[in-house]
């Protein structure tokens, strides 16, 4: 007679993670910042591909629709209640640090799963709101300034044309470093996932995979003498 002991196997299912809006200005968004870093560091100096002209005045309508995709985005997460993905936790955050250091090199598994209702771990929860709070707004409000510098100072508003020019300048450039470093680093870490295009996938489907654990008899025949 042989015992039959409930072992857990695992199954995955598909879950329904990222809205239809969240994947349009996720890559919206991307695509934005990429093409004013681009041709922001022409205007710069730094190379010539379209010409200064060009590049100007392209920087200036793409930053425009960044900034009408960002008040959008601002309205949705509003009204669909997703700004609470971003609340901070200490929860696991010292797990998720050490996954980040430690564990995915080992093989571990991730100490916190995906799933509609809670899509970031702690430390993006920090990490994307640190970004739509603090560098997000500096790099906005200090392109708007420089972009209007000349005509505030034409029209004398003097709170803004006491600001230094260079000092825009330099805290414009500053945000626009930070956010390419943002960036790479993003792309790095979407090949963290379960597998390195796991997360992008998500992000292009909606659909993640989630572990789900299932019960399975298991025979045990040392309880019985059998070999």
């Amino acid at each position: 007679m042989t015992h039959k002991e409930p072992t857990l196997s695992i199954s995955m299912k598909k879950v329904y993670v990222y809205k239809a809006f969240e994947r349009f200005w996720h890559w919206s968004q991307a695509g934005l910042i990429i093409f004013l870093a681009f041709t922001g560091f022409e205007v710069h100096g730094s190379y010539k591909v379209l010409g200064f002209e060009h590049a100007a005045r392209f920087h200036r309508v793409a930053s425009w629709m960044l900034i009408g995709l960002i008040i959008f985005a601002i309205f949705w997460h509003v009204v669909t209640g997703e700004w609470r993905q971003y609340i901070p936790t200490t929860k696991k955050l010292a797990a998720q640090i050490r996954f980040y250091m430690i564990g995915m090199f080992r093989g571990e598994p991730h100490p916190t799963k995906k799933t509609g209702l809670q899509k970031l771990n702690p430390l993006q929860r920090i990490t994307y709101l640190g970004f739509k709070l603090v560098l997000v707004p500096i790099t906005v409000i200090s392109g708007i300034i420089y972009m209007f510098h000349k005509i505030i100072d034409r029209n004398d508003i003097i709170v803004i044309s006491s600001i230094p020019l260079k000092s825009v300048a330099f805290w414009h450039t500053l945000s626009a470093f930070l956010l390419i470093v943002f960036l790479l680093v993003h792309v790095y870490m979407t090949t963290t996932g379960r597998t390195p295009t796991s997360n992008i996938q998500a992000m292009i489907t909606g659909y993640d995979l989630e572990e789900e654990e299932e019960e399975e008899p298991r025979e045990n025949k040392s309880l019985t003498g059998e070999s």
